[in-house]
């Protein structure tokens, strides 16, 4: 089964995915790829531009991987913000689509408390681009938001 765990920065995706998913599951977050390819010493929610497009490449090559995989084993994505296309592609696949959103509220304070400043344009952007009828606290999702 494929699960596309979506939501703001700091909502809790990770989180999420830690409670539901075994180790012998696929996981595949852009935070933590960034870290395993970083050096010591960088930050947990790294945004470096470079380092960020060299963990986007691994993460996609993880991606195609793991989707054909996906009828021996759970195979769980982090997808912020997926496009139309990637939406497209989910469904396609028969994906379970979980949004986490505890509200705006708590992920602004999270991302002033744990974050870069910038993830704030990012969470304003994801809660700016779903209708207001599309946000649930946590649970499946429809794909067409």
């Amino acid at each position: 089964m494929l699960y596309v765990v979506t939501g703001p920065p700091a909502s809790g995706k990770s989180s999420w995915i830690d409670a539901h998913a075994t180790a012998r599951d696929i996981v595949i977050d852009l935070d933590r790829i960034t870290q395993a390819l970083t050096g010591p010493g960088a930050p947990a929610w790294n945004q470096d531009p470079l380092q960020l497009r060299v963990a986007h490449r691994a993460r996609y090559a993880a991606m195609d991987e793991a989707f054909t995989l996906r009828d021996k084993l759970d195979v769980y994505v982090i997808h912020t913000m997926p496009s139309a296309k990637a939406r497209a592609k989910y469904k396609r696949l028969d994906a379970r689509i979980i949004t986490v959103d505890p509200g705006r509220d708590v992920v602004m304070q999270r991302i002033e408390a744990m974050r870069d400043p910038e993830m704030r344009r990012v969470a304003s952007r994801w809660y700016n681009a779903r209708p207001a009828a599309a946000h649930v606290t946590v649970g499946q999702s429809p794909l067409a938001w």
